[in-house]
């Protein structure tokens, strides 16, 4: 049973006025797996599962523990449709476990737990990192056409949350990183009697000589402040 369009509107709606709104990373990331859940018809649980480095895996915000368990046999078998659509793929859908053979290893595990269907969403993939939007199902056939247009911009808002995190994350880090540089610059200007362009210079050639990073002199500097 597909969802009416009126209704859907008004759900992406009401999640789109939700997600403007200033809110952490999780409490997005926990609002669309349980959206998918209600909003994409066949869907029996969802989740987030992250790939870090040296592939250690992160499942969260499961609508159920089943999914915990889906994600922990991935990893044992080291294949599955969320780590293809983490890594490689947009969209992987798999209309029937019993007959899937892309992962043949995954799909009979999963089928002796009695899941038959599943679709997956690439959310972004980093250097080191990458993450994707789970959906299960205990029917065969359980997801359409319909269903992948829902996935998608549900997995969007999912991406956008993890993305702007992250470049908070990094804007915080350049903003601190800053913050000690001119630190370090006053403290060698007072000393020298430099000015700031030969201050800065002083310690880029440190960082230069001594193959350490100019964040980590700029602290060095700091710390014999007073000394």
């Amino acid at each position: 049973m597909s969802v009416p369009n009126h209704d859907l509107a008004l759900r992406m709606a009401e999640l789109a006025r939700a997600t403007a709104a200033p809110r952490n990373v999780d409490e997005v990331l926990a609002g669309v797996t349980a959206a998918a859940t209600e909003m994409i018809p066949g869907s029996d649980t969802c989740g987030v599962l992250l790939i870090g480095k040296g592939g250690k895996f992160e499942s969260l915000f499961g609508t159920s523990e089943l999914i915990y368990q889906l994600d922990a046999l991935q990893e044992a078998c080291g294949e599955g449709p969320c780590i293809q659509a983490a890594v490689d793929e947009l969209i992987v859908r798999t209309d029937d476990f019993t007959t899937e053979r892309r992962w043949p290893k995954y799909s009979a595990a999963v089928t002796e737990l009695g899941v038959r269907s599943g679709l997956s969403f690439k959310l972004y993939t980093g250097k080191t990192t990458a993450g994707a939007l789970n959906l299960f199902g205990m029917q065969p056939h359980a997801f359409d056409g319909q269903s992948e247009a829902i996935g998608s911009v549900l997995a969007a808002h999912a991406a956008s949350a993890i993305l702007a995190s992250r470049h908070g994350e990094q804007l915080e880090s350049a903003l601190n990183t800053r913050d000690v540089i001119g630190q370090a610059k006053g403290v060698i200007m007072e000393r020298f009697n430099v000015d700031a362009m030969r201050a800065f210079e002083m310690l880029r050639e440190l960082s230069q000589t001594s193959n350490t990073r100019l964040v980590d002199i700029a602290n060095r500097v700091i710390a014999t402040r007073g000394t």
